[in-house]
């Protein structure tokens, strides 16, 4: 005879915080979090979304920092360690944030991969990025993905890579780095300073001229 359960009675995977129900536990749930992230997170608004404590959040980076950097892991219950590959991503720990980089010894490989052919044209993405970022400078990648809809860490990373952004100064409210178009930017498009850059104004809509914002664009950049 099968024991009647009440479609209503909670499962156990509803009664656990939002951290532990990732198949893997919290790292899990932590490392899928940092992924989507446009921004660096804290230990504290990490443990908030995640419905733990801080202390458990912070514990877990520090272990996945050390497993990312190829470090002796050992594990309590088979009481056997094992030293893991060094990753192509790195946890960085930064002005009491994290963030997923790629890792420092990887450096000139993600260049040489996002930089290609030096004169070959930007992507669609990439050029709308630039765009915003050169009409809204200072910006954040946090709002550079709300203006854009989607993450925009990858096509930002190659824009810094050669050399059209940087960063420079901090976002006082969200503390997070802010980013800029560089001398390089500059050049490829021949102007002498951003006061050159061709006003917005012609081609917004009518409701929109008395206070331009820049919602989507394209710079063409046939050589960066």
């Amino acid at each position: 005879m099968s024991q009647r359960t009440d479609e209503n009675e909670p499962s156990q995977s509803d009664e656990l915080p939002l951290g532990l129900q990732a198949p893997g536990g919290l790292a899990t749930a932590v490392e899928a979090v940092l992924i989507v992230a446009a921004e660096p997170q804290t230990a504290t608004h990490l443990a908030h979304i995640l419905e733990v404590s801080v202390d458990e959040v912070e514990q877990v980076l520090l272990q996945l920092q050390q497993e990312y950097a190829g470090n002796v892991q050992f594990d309590e219950q088979e009481q056997t360690a094992h030293i893991t590959r060094p990753r192509g991503f790195a946890l960085r720990h930064q002005d009491n944030t994290w963030q997923l980089v790629n890792s420092a010894s990887t450096q000139d490989i993600v260049a040489a991969f996002i930089s290609g052919d030096r004169t070959a044209k930007l992507s669609a993405a990439a050029s709308e990025t630039l765009a915003i970022i050169a009409y809204q400078q200072p910006i954040t990648r946090a709002k550079i993905a709300a203006i854009r809809g989607v993450n925009a860490d990858g096509v930002v990373r190659s824009l810094l890579v050669r050399g059209l952004i940087e960063e420079q100064g901090m976002d006082e409210q969200s503390h997070a780095a802010t980013l800029v178009t560089t001398n390089e930017f500059l050049e490829r498009l021949g102007l002498h300073s951003l006061d050159d850059l061709p006003a917005l104004a012609p081609f917004l809509p009518q409701s929109a001229q008395e206070e331009p914002k820049m919602e989507q664009g394209t710079l063409a950049l046939s050589n960066a």
